[in-house]
């Protein structure tokens, strides 16, 4: 099965910039503030492209969604802005969300708002056997062709039961780029992942591994190295939580079992 198309990059979502007599290619950050029948909600600092699975992807992970719903421009075609359609699942917190690009849970108005709403994985694995080299190869194929544009964006990819790649996204924000892939994945009514693998370019934080728990996938596979927090969420949860996955080689912190 061949990949989803990557990212489209719109007009603006990459510019370039001259220094010292040169030409780079930059990526662009902006805010795009989420709403719910026009409710503000959320604003979060990303790089515009697949707005609309960005929002539904974020709604999804702070469990304030469970099912597809329309979302689109304003009706005054507002920029920076996505209005998707209601009501929500839960009440909002009494402060609302703002979202860097460095940190996927940054104004959330107390600890209990970073509690996973998801309920621990089921052991086992339904696809192909996994073993350390098929995980270590993951980012082998994640298409990232904005990052080699640019050198500023992370990527999460999908992976299917055969370590084919189904979908990725990129963005300036590594939460954001996850986002985007449950959001397509929530769009073609495919939650949970539960027979599905997510891998990510760069480190493996508490956000990610709360959003892949909250779209029911079993492996989160990462670039870089988990933190403390990310790697107590995994064992807890079970997750199969896998770091440095490079040059052939992968480290497992989590969920052992799931390998051959």
């Amino acid at each position: 099965m061949g990949a989803e198309p990557s990212t489209q990059y719109p007009p603006g979502a990459i510019t370039t910039v001259t220094h010292d007599g040169a030409r780079d290619a930059l990526a662009v950050e902006e805010p795009l503030e989420i709403r719910v029948e026009q409710e503000p909600v959320a604003v979060t600092m990303r790089t515009p492209g697949n707005d609309e699975e960005l929002a539904l992807g974020f709604l999804y992970g702070e469990a304030l969604i469970d099912a597809p719903r329309a979302a689109g421009l304003t009706e005054d075609l507002a920029a920076n802005t996505i209005v998707v359609d209601g009501p929500l699942q839960r009440e909002l917190p009494a402060r609302r969300f703002y979202t860097s690009s460095s940190c996927g849970v940054c104004g959330k108005g107390a600890l209990e708002e970073v509690a996973v709403h998801a309920a621990p994985l089921a052991p086992g694995w339904g696809g192909v056997a996994l073993t350390r080299e098929l995980l270590a190869g993951l980012p082998e194929h994640l298409d990232q062709p904005g990052f080699a544009r640019t050198g500023g964006l992370h990527a999460t990819g999908l992976f299917n039961a055969q370590a084919e790649l189904i979908c990725a996204r990129e963005d300036v924000g590594r939460h954001n780029a996850m986002d985007k892939v449950i959001g397509w994945a929530l769009t073609r009514r495919d939650l949970p992942l539960s027979d599905k693998l997510l891998c990510v370019s760069g480190r493996l934080s508490f956000e990610l591994v709360q959003k892949a728990l909250r779209a029911g996938a079993p492996v989160l596979v990462g670039v870089g190295a988990p933190t403390s927090l990310a790697v107590s969420l995994a064992r807890e949860y079970g997750l199969t939580l896998c770091g440095f996955a490079r040059g052939g080689r992968v480290n497992v912190y989590s969920g052992e079992d799931r390998l051959s």
